[in-house]
């Protein structure tokens, strides 16, 4: 059942590739526990077989478990986030599922039989990811995608599952006492597979598998002394050789046109996406450096966002959308350094040392079954890199940690024969089983079904939320819709928070970007303000839970700048202030919250501190064009015109995009500094933007008028007349004055 976990998705629940997969995969390992433990009471043979692997991973589990006591936010580094459901209580499920597993499967057919099944789950995730470049809606995220991401969710994570698929069907297929229908299996398994890591466009994950394939054909040339397999490696090591030389010679020359080609072949230090995980490595390493403590045990796992955000990069921020949360650090080895220190980093490097060192010897030593031990150094190799990029979540944990088990008992002979032992009092033994039979069906309903029904109601929240921002506004009707989905998502958020689960953290956030949305049409619904007061009350208890997390901050600060938006000398803007500013205190590099503090003061008519901040948001990132438009709205508003003028122009020009109120603003801006050429340009585009408002249209034509294009004011003069021919004896009389004749 576990090996089919990976293909797990709950299309209807928040986090739909992790969420479902954690869940179930617990589940599973929690009913194995109470049958391992009452099977290991009859048959202490099935006990626990320690090596220096499993020395190892339980070295890890013990430095994840300390990083977690000792951790910034304890709860989130127990529980884990609900975007990506890792944490302790998960990861020592993992544990436990290697120990069985370990204890359990005695023979190599036993791994064999459970590989095959991983085998074909990883062609079924792998067809799953081809359906995605089809406009089938039976695929979820499908829709023609360019990167397809199977049934793990993310491009780079799905790669890695199929990364580890690819090299452990290619080492299963060498076996030499394979039949022809496992031939049949892992060989396609190598082949769908390694096409859809490439079909993914990760460079890491491509360069992983090219690696790994590079190193399984040296290592068998060196170990066979094979002419046949030196000829294919000088092949392969050339043929790469000739893709790199490619790459960079005609790059940027036009030859390369695909978006594939040009993503695959981009490998750039000054490609943005590769300068985002230079920047989020380097914040990592900073708050790694921050004190002794994190030095040693780190912040605390699934925190990484904490010293993320405290030693943020400016530069990430490039306007509206822009990625600027990193929960990860797309660097396994970063990831594990900065969250659970130099305690955790040895714990995690111990288990690749150990699996490499052990197969090392045995292929020095090793003749029959050569071929395999190449294909599992292949395995960890790849992985390595591959994870010098991403991360870790349970897909691929599990792939890697049934891999990790075989390789663990690889060559053992000290498995203690099956014998009989004395048998448990039956009555203590059904009375024990019971318990725990009932103890494990209480956990299962408290950790896994209950966090089920609150993700449910909270996305039920969130669609009917959809239905509140879509509706339209044309009738009655539409109002008394609006409301009917306001009131069904309230309902269905604050059902969610109340089961208190882990992710409620998560929940209460989702309804403050649901208030939040719902601003423009707040004056059409009835209980818009209680439920403004609930959701303050909400994410004011993440700002107590999470104290060093800057985004609940945020929320609160936006909440209260829209209460005291219409009254200079609300109260509700000092507390705005207060909120945002201990947001930049957590974060003193982050961009946005400078537009926060910069709000509540405008909301308090101060506007010589609103431009103060949004002048410091300039100076931290010179290059967005939103923050030189927040600066320009502020110059203009303590009467710097030119100075206005002059930041309005350097925003356009890095591509600032604006609503339509924006440009009427634009449009006086020019107009008191006398930029009749921008003034026409803003002008323009509103008639792009509203073609039907025949006012713009005769604003136009006086615009074009100024700069001399007299066939375009014309024009916009006849078009506003046929839009309202109230303009009509009006727009005679310009067309006159311009020498035309109408």
């Amino acid at each position: 059942m576990v090996a089919f976990v990976p293909l797990i998705i709950f299309s209807q629940y928040n986090s739909p590739f992790h969420f479902g997969k954690v869940i179930i995969f617990r589940s599973i390992v929690e009913i194995m526990l109470v049958v391992y433990i009452l099977l290991i009471w009859q048959n202490r043979s099935y006990l626990p077989r320690f090596n220096k692997i499993t020395w190892g991973f339980l070295a890890f589990a013990l430095a994840f478990t300390l990083a977690t006591i000792t951790s910034v936010h304890a709860y989130q580094s127990f529980w884990g986030t609900l975007e990506r459901m890792g944490g302790l209580w998960t990861f020592w499920h993992y544990f436990i599922y290697f120990i069985i597993l370990t204890s359990i499967f005695r023979e190599r057919k036993d791994w064999i039989f459970l590989f095959k099944l991983m085998a074909g789950a990883g062609i079924l995730s792998a067809l799953y990811g081809f359906g995605q470049k089809t406009s089938s809606d039976f695929f979820v995220g499908g829709q023609g995608r360019v990167r397809i991401f199977g049934t793990v969710g993310n491009a780079a994570l799905f790669a890695g599952y199929q990364l580890l698929i690819t090299f452990l069907s290619l080492t299963m297929f060498v076996r030499k006492e394979i039949s022809m229908r496992e031939k049949q299996l892992f060989g396609s398994a190598i082949i769908l597979c390694g096409i859809a890591v490439m079909m993914t466009a990760v460079r890491g994950s491509i360069l992983a598998l090219g690696a790994g394939i590079l190193l399984y054909a040296g290592l068998y040339a060196w170990t066979s002394n094979s002419k046949m397999a030196k000829k294919v490696l000088l092949s392969l090591i050339s043929t790469f050789f000739v893709f790199i030389v490619l790459a960079v010679l005609l790059r940027g020359s036009g030859v390369i046109k695909t978006g594939y080609l040009e993503r695959i072949t981009n490998f750039s230090p000054n490609n943005f996406t590769v300068k985002t995980r230079f920047w989020t490595w380097a914040a990592g390493i900073n708050g790694w450096n921050d004190s002794l403590k994190t030095i040693i045990i780190g912040w605390g796992p699934e925190n990484f966002n904490i010293p993320f955000s405290k030693h943020f990069n400016p530069n990430f921020y490039t306007g509206p959308g822009s990625e600027t949360m990193f929960d990860r650090a797309h660097n396994m080895f970063v990831e594990v350094l900065v969250t659970m220190g130099l305690i955790g980093l040895l714990g995690y490097l111990s288990i690749f040392w150990f699996s490499l060192r052990k197969l090392w010897t045995k292929l020095k030593t090793e003749t029959e079954d050569r071929p395999v031990i190449i294909g599992l150094i292949s395995i960890f190799v790849a992985y390595i890199i591959h994870n010098c990029f991403i991360f870790d979540t349970s897909a691929n944990f599990i792939t890697f940690f049934s891999i990790l088990g075989f390789v663990s008992l690889v060559g053992n002979t000290d498995i203690e024969s099956i014998r009989n032992y004395k048998k448990p009092n039956k009555i203590i033994f059904g009375f024990i089983a019971i318990v725990l039979s009932i103890s494990t069906l209480i956990l299962i309903y408290k950790t896994n079904v209950i966090p089920t029904y609150a993700n449910y109601a909270n996305t039920r929240g969130i669609i009917a939320g959809w239905g509140v921002q879509n509706t339209s506004l044309t009738s009655i009707n539409d109002k008394t819709r609006i409301q009917k989905y306001f009131d069904e998502a309230i309902k269905k958020f604050k059902e969610s928070i109340a089961y208190g689960v882990p992710g409620k953290y998560e929940y209460r956030n989702k309804i403050a970007q649901f208030i939040l949305d719902t601003i423009p049409r707040a004056s059409y619904i009835d209980g818009y303000e209680e439920a403004l007061g609930y959701t303050i009350g909400e994410v004011q208890k993440n700002v107590e839970d999470f104290p060093q997390d800057y985004l609940p901050e945020l929320y609160l600060s936006r909440l209260y700048i829209t209460l005291g938006k219409s009254d200079a000398k609300s109260p509700y803007n000092d507390q705005a202030l207060a909120h945002s500013l201990r947001a930049l205190e957590i974060s003193p590099t982050f961009v946005r919250t400078y537009y926060e503090v910069g709000q509540a003061y405008l909301n308090k008519k101060d506007y010589l501190k609103a431009q103060e901040y949004f002048a410091k948001a300039v100076e931290l990132n010179p290059n967005v064009g939103t923050s030189l438009w927040y600066l320009a709205s502020v110059k203009y508003q303590l009467s710097d015109k030119e100075g206005a003028a002059d930041l309005a122009e350097k925003a356009l020009k890095l591509g600032f995009s604006i609503s339509e109120s924006d440009y009427l603003r634009i449009v006086q801006i020019f107009l008191d500094v006398k930029n009749n050429d921008r003034v026409a340009w803003a002008i323009e585009e509103l008639t792009k933007i509203s073609p039907d408002n025949a006012q713009y249209w005769a604003s136009a034509a006086v615009a074009y008028s100024r700069i001399g294009q007299i066939d375009k004011a014309i024009e916009s003069a006849k078009t506003a007349t046929r839009i309202d021919p109230k303009f009509e004896a009006e727009a005679r009389i310009f067309v006159q004055s311009l020498g035309r004749q109408w």
